[in-house]
């Protein structure tokens, strides 16, 4: 608990090597915590026989999505319990303990037997770590975004909290390339299928050292430190949270169709590649890692975008653009043979979506008081993100088992128009923001 409760002191306003520094330990630490996460959806495809005996790929595929989308069910609890940590102990502690979480639920799917050796435990364990890594990635999320946008300058606070997009993204991206890697020079698909798959866990739970040692070295935020008396005795309560009804309508309203797009776009995308698509496996993984990287190095021009026409604009160009264009996008991606062609509408798709993801997080962290804002941007985040972020590759795969995929694209659409109602009738967070106030 001493590298936990050690602390530096907080942020000046010119300390701007150490504010570098804090934005890199912060954003490196949360690449690590999505890498974690990201694994098992990347490695769902190769290890979903182990864990379920069911010889239709499909089903196997949606129980698997099950457990997914049931670990999302412990991110509200996860953005209740450490968005109090931050808001009462520090951004610092909330986000070394979430990572250490994270690590014991990778370790734990890693070693976990296969279903031929101990049957139906097989699947509980597997929910047992996914619901521990969903508590810690629920937490994750208000923390960082509260820590990036407190260290951030205001002039530039879109662009440097878009880094936490980049590092969530990253930590896709690193799933994926060590399943390329995995792929193409080391292993052949059997073994990739019997044993090959706990390799990514195994790393992940030794990254996240890395990860513990980064965000031990951490310095407070300027915010935190210096909450008057009567701030510090509503730390991350409750009650005081309750105070802002229409921020935390705001932060739901606007997730809403942001998370359906993210994880139809990137998480659910590479199964749709290969059960929709007709791509291979190894076709399928480089054609998501290509179209993720570009997507994360749009994420700081995204942000300082907002920094120079505000936050609003992007959102609404994503709504519109995303109620206009899903159907058409995923139903012409469908129907496609050609790799190129599939490539430039995934990227058409996620250069909409950066509309959202490079900015939500920036334009929750503006909407609360540092006493409550780690709170305040992770519960009601978690809560939506678990209804709809969670259920979203289920729901994909449930409409296509039942003979109508289509209903998905629809679905998708409907999410992102309510979104974009808020969108339209939200204030401009940026000439607003409460992180400048003390």
């Amino acid at each position: 608990m001493s590298l936990i409760n050690k602390r530096k002191k907080p942020l000046g306003k010119d300390d701007v090597s150490w504010r570098l520094k804090a934005i890199f330990g912060g954003s490196v630490g949360n690449l690590v915590e999505w890498y974690d996460w990201y694994a098992y959806a990347a490695f769902s495809l190769y290890f979903a026989q182990a864990f379920f005996p069911d010889s239709n790929p499909t089903a196997q595929l949606l129980n698997t999505a099950g457990i997914f989308a049931v670990g999302f069910l412990m991110r509200p609890l996860g953005g209740f319990i450490f968005g109090r940590i931050a808001d009462r102990s520090g951004r610092k502690a909330a986000l070394t303990l979430s990572v250490l979480l994270m690590s014991f639920g990778s370790l734990l799917i890693a070693l976990v037997p296969g279903y031929k050796y101990i049957g139906i435990a097989v699947p509980a364990i597997l929910l047992l770590a996914r619901l521990l890594q969903g508590l810690s990635v629920g937490g994750e999320y208000g923390a960082s975004a509260t820590y990036l946008s407190e260290v951030a300058t205001a002039d530039r606070r879109g662009f440097y909290s878009s880094f936490q997009y980049v590092t969530l993204i990253g930590g896709q991206l690193t799933a994926l390339g060590i399943q390329i890697m995995l792929q193409k020079l080391f292993l052949t698909n059997e073994q990739l299928h019997e044993w090959g798959w706990r390799i990514p866990f195994f790393i992940g739970a030794l990254l996240s050292v890395v990860a513990l040692y980064l965000r031990s070295n951490l310095h407070e935020t300027e915010a935190f430190e210096h909450e008057s008396k009567a701030e510090k005795a509503r730390r991350g309560s409750i009650s005081a949270l309750l105070k802002h009804p229409n921020a935390l309508a705001t932060v739901v309203g606007l997730t809403l169709g942001g998370t359906i797009a993210f994880y139809t776009y990137t998480t659910y995308m590479q199964k749709f590649l290969v059960n929709t698509v007709h791509l291979t496996k190894d076709q399928s993984t480089l054609l998501t890692f290509i179209s993720l990287f570009i997507f994360a190095l749009l994420q700081p021009l995204f942000g300082l975008l907002s920094d120079k026409i505000g936050r609003r604009p992007l959102l609404i160009g994503f709504g519109v653009a995303g109620t206009l264009s899903t159907v058409p996008l995923l139903t012409a991606l469908s129907h496609i043979s050609n790799i190129t062609h599939a490539f430039l509408l995934m990227m058409a798709a996620l250069i909409i979506v950066s509309g959202y993801t490079s900015i939500n997080a920036v334009v929750k962290a503006e909407l609360f008081p540092a006493e409550i804002r780690a709170l305040g941007i992770g519960l009601p985040y978690a809560i939506t993100v678990a209804v709809f972020g969670g259920t979203a590759e289920y729901f994909a795969l449930w409409f296509k088992n039942i003979g109508s995929e289509s209903g998905y694209y629809w679905y998708v659409t409907a999410c992102i128009f309510i979104s974009l109602m808020v969108y339209i009738f939200m204030g401009e967070t940026k000439n607003n923001s409460l992180i400048d106030r003390r």
